[in-house]
């Protein structure tokens, strides 16, 4: 992707490069503050201090050999070594009116596509989606959005929780208590989180149990049809409970859980124990390695599997018949320490070669206001379901409140729309790897950085095109050249063109937190505009240019939203 950035770090690239004869690294990045500058080159300093030069001087000599007069004012030198890029504000006319005009709002298709496996979500089944669950479902989903868009090929994988040790026990408990209603197929999900508490509990107290449990498990792997039967009938009610969750999250993801995997353990075990990868020890099967205190697992000493097994077989299959060049896993912080072991057993057993990233993206818990895990006031877990359904119901009456004369259906939508936008924005612009308050009054706020004031700022935008009965398409099918008088139409073409940027840093370094940040001064800087550069009552010319970049502005909240997982309405 050539982006603004991308064009300047290649030609201060260049100009080191002719300087010192050497490739060295440009640091081109947005500038932190506007009176120095749009973009700033760090490169010379670095540089300097390996070359045994004086950075000032260095930067200077980079700058005579500089060709970016076509893009940029004469950069300027600040400080021991800054260089300081301003945009030309005729150039800048001229490149956000291309932007414009293009349905991608700027934003290349990468040159050279990946195929990215995305490990997100991964419930237990047998158990309701709950707000342990939301992280990872809306962090995946936004990053495998965003890749997508850049052009590669992402497969969406849910490694959901299907197999072993508890569902033996839960089919024996059904089996022994709720053997009428198991077999007349009337349980609800409901039901089933109910009775998997009761059997773990029959689990911790009874050894005859716990006996029974671990036989089911062994008939559950021979393939004996009853207890298949009734495994089945409880991943197929979860799966259906869990659908409609990822329905109204609007996220896409194909299933492959622990159970897909399970044909393939014995001979991966085999493999490691015949090259000596894994060693017996105290009657387990591990893999040690270098400068970890405890081994990684793969068979148990009773000859089962655990999901380090499962794991491993899961890398396997991604590499060796996905193809797969990244393979990224979202799940929360405290599983660092099992995927770092995970990746290095993965290397040293060949399945997973150099060439392949494999990469743990680490996110923080959610926290109630109090400072402790997010829980319902009697202290359990809180449904996912349950919570969506209060983030509706809560958007509904500040909707009610607010635009009482919108038709019911229209309130409806957007009830729905700025309920679930507002927990997926409050999420997704936090640092994905911190621990984030969940407050309602913060994420249902109309102001600040919140989904609320984004999608409002949509819908502002938009009724200008209402108001001026102006067609959209049209206007960008006969765009009109772009005028930069005023200050805020110079801001605000800057920050449009600024669009692929955003997405890329977003996309490429996993943290929507740029999208979000982006989106957010984007909005501000079109308040700014809007208050200072009239539209609709500008003079001819004038009008159609700032027409445009209102147009520009909608596409990328629009678009930028929708890349988070959010959607918008014409009116709010």
């Amino acid at each position: 992707m050539r982006t603004i950035r991308n064009v300047l770090d290649e030609a201060v690239s260049a100009a080191l490069r002719e300087e010192t004869g050497e490739d060295l690294p440009a640091a081109v990045a947005p500038s932190k503050e506007e009176r120095f500058g749009d973009y700033q080159a760090n490169g010379a300093m670095g540089a300097a201090k390996k070359l045994r030069r004086k950075p000032v001087d260095l930067a200077r000599a980079v700058v005579a050999r500089l060709r970016v007069v076509e893009m940029c004012e004469a950069p300027e030198i600040a400080g021991p070594g800054f260089i300081n890029f301003r945009l030309r504000p005729e150039w800048a006319a001229r490149a956000v009116r291309e932007a414009i005009i293009d349905p991608r709002a700027g934003a290349d298709r990468v040159e050279r596509a990946d195929r990215i496996v995305i490990d997100f979500s991964s419930p237990n089944l047998a158990k309701e989606m709950h707000v342990g669950h939301i992280r990872s479902t809306i962090i995946g989903d936004a990053i495998a959005r965003m890749l997508g868009f850049l052009g590669h090929d992402v497969v969406r994988q849910n490694h959901v929780g299907d197999w072993g040790t508890q569902f033996g026990m839960l089919i024996a408990y059904l089996k022994e208590r709720h053997s009428e209603a198991l077999r007349g197929g009337k349980l609800a999900i409901a039901d089933l989180e109910t009775f998997y508490r009761e059997a773990k509990a029959r689990f911790d107290a009874d050894p005859a149990f716990q006996d029974r449990a671990r036989a089911e498990v062994v008939a559950l792997q021979a393939g004996d049809p009853e207890s298949r039967a009734a495994w089945a009938y409880v991943c197929d009610r979860s799966r259906a409970a869990c659908a409609e969750i990822y329905d109204r999250l609007r996220v896409a993801i194909e299933e492959r859980g622990e159970s897909f995997y399970n044909p393939h353990l014995a001979g991966m075990v085999e493999d490691l124990a015949r090259r000596r990868i894994a060693v017996e020890s105290e009657g387990a099967l591990c893999i040690f390695l270098e400068g970890c205190a405890v081994p990684f697992m793969v068979r148990k000493q009773d000859g089962g599997y655990k999901y380090e097994t499962t794991d491993l077989a899961a890398i396997r299959f991604r590499v060796e018949d996905l193809r797969a060049d990244r393979v990224l896993y979202v799940t929360d912080a405290r599983q660092m320490q099992h995927f770092a072991m995970l990746f290095r057993a993965a290397r040293l057993a060949g399945y997973a070669p150099e060439r392949v990233e494999l990469r743990h993206i680490p996110f923080g818990m959610v926290l109630g206001e109090d400072g402790k895990p997010l829980k319902t006031r009697s202290g359990e877990t809180i449904r996912l379901r349950e919570l969506l359904d209060e983030a509706e119901e809560r958007a509904r009456a500040i909707v009610d409140a607010k635009s009482p004369d919108l038709p019911e259906d229209e309130r409806a939508r957007i009830a729905r729309i700025v309920g679930i936008g507002s927990i997926k924005y409050a999420d997704l612009s936090q640092n994905v790897s911190s621990d984030y308050v969940f407050s309602w009054d913060k994420m249902l706020a109309m102001d600040g950085n919140t989904a609320p004031y984004l999608q409002y700022a949509y819908a502002r935008v938009s009724s200008i095109f209402r108001k001026g009965h102006i067609d959209r398409d049209a206007l960008r099918r006969d765009a009109p050249a772009v005028r930069l008088d005023a200050p805020e139409e110079l801001a605000l073409a800057k920050a449009l063109l600024r669009f692929p940027e955003a997405v890329e840093t977003a996309a490429e370094e996993y943290r929507p937190n740029a999208m979000t940040a982006y989106l957010y001064d984007l909005a501000w800087r079109f308040t700014g505009f809007y208050g200072a550069c009239p539209v609709l009552q500008a003079d001819p010319g004038l009008r159609e240019s700032r027409l445009l970049l209102a147009l520009g502005t909608a596409d990328r909240l629009r678009l930028g939203l929708d890349l988070l997982g959010i959607e918008v309405n014409e009116r709010m």
